[in-house]
């Protein structure tokens, strides 16, 4: 009994352990991206609200795309895959940019990536008063769906962003071209998103296509919520199995490969 007792205690330290690291590491994630800068956290909110301006004016008065509350679509769709983009692609330096930690000192390495990704979800989260602005100048308003929406979603999303973090920063200690191929990649999902168009869009004969997209059913589902309309729970629930099925990959391809990194950095 006294050794189970100490053992929950050891378990229960470690744990503790790891969160008071994890908050570190987003703190310093924080001060670094701001570091010397005037807007700080603005910039974070400026940049999807300024490609969703660019994107109405493209397609709202030079197409004429006839589709409702426009500006609402696109917001709603931008600040979302915002924050899956930038976390995926600067998951490349989650490692490698760290790597005097990685030679120097000894701790869970995964709590790098996890800290890149809190960072960017704290960013969404703090960016949600200004889709909210919107809603509400379209006459719209946040619903009591919202309280158990808004986990759902977030866990969901957390789940994919760290699962393909985890396998980009992971990747990118071996193969430096990754940093690249994340890149061009992340332009092609954008298009193949539902972030500017709509899944009504889409002809029912290729409506599938929306299924092989991890990130179709999560960016939709923040629509819906946004905009108050009926969510798709089919398209929803096989994002989070593409999340779950991401998440158990790069936990594999990080404990395959995390034994290395000391030595390749």
């Amino acid at each position: 009994m006294n050794s189970l007792i100490s053992a929950n205690r050891d378990t229960s330290g470690d744990m503790r352990h790891r969160l008071d690291l994890l908050l570190v590491l987003v703190k310093k994630e924080f001060t670094v991206r701001y570091k010397r800068t005037i807007l700080g956290y603005i910039w974070s909110v400026l940049q999807p609200l300024a490609m969703a301006m660019i994107y109405l004016f493209v397609f709202k008065l030079i197409f004429k795309i006839k589709i409702p509350d426009y500006t609402l679509v696109i917001l709603s769709g931008q600040f979302p895959w915002q924050w899956l983009a930038n976390t995926f692609n600067a998951s490349n330096n989650f490692f490698l940019g760290n790597s005097s930690l990685l030679k120097r000192v000894k701790f869970p390495r995964f709590l790098l990536v996890l800290s890149g990704c809190c960072n960017d979800m704290i960013h969404f989260v703090a960016s949600l008063p200004v889709i909210v602005i919107f809603i509400f100048i379209y006459g719209r308003h946040p619903h009591l769906n919202w309280l158990w929406l808004l986990p759902l979603l977030l866990l969901v999303h957390i789940c994919l962003t760290i699962g393909l973090a985890l396998i980009a920063a992971t990747l990118n200690m071996f193969f430096r071209d990754m940093e690249r191929l994340t890149n061009i990649f992340t332009t092609m999902w954008y298009f193949g998103t539902p972030v500017v168009w709509t899944a009504a869009m889409v002809p029912a004969k290729y409506k599938f296509i929306l299924y092989l997209n991890p990130a179709s059913g999560l960016l939709l589902g923040w629509r819906s919520m946004f905009m108050g309309t009926p969510v798709n729970w089919l398209l929803l629930g096989v994002s989070g199995l593409w999340a779950l099925g991401f998440l158990i990959i790069g936990a594999l391809v990080y404990r395959a490969f995390e034994w290395r990194f000391a030595e390749v950095v």
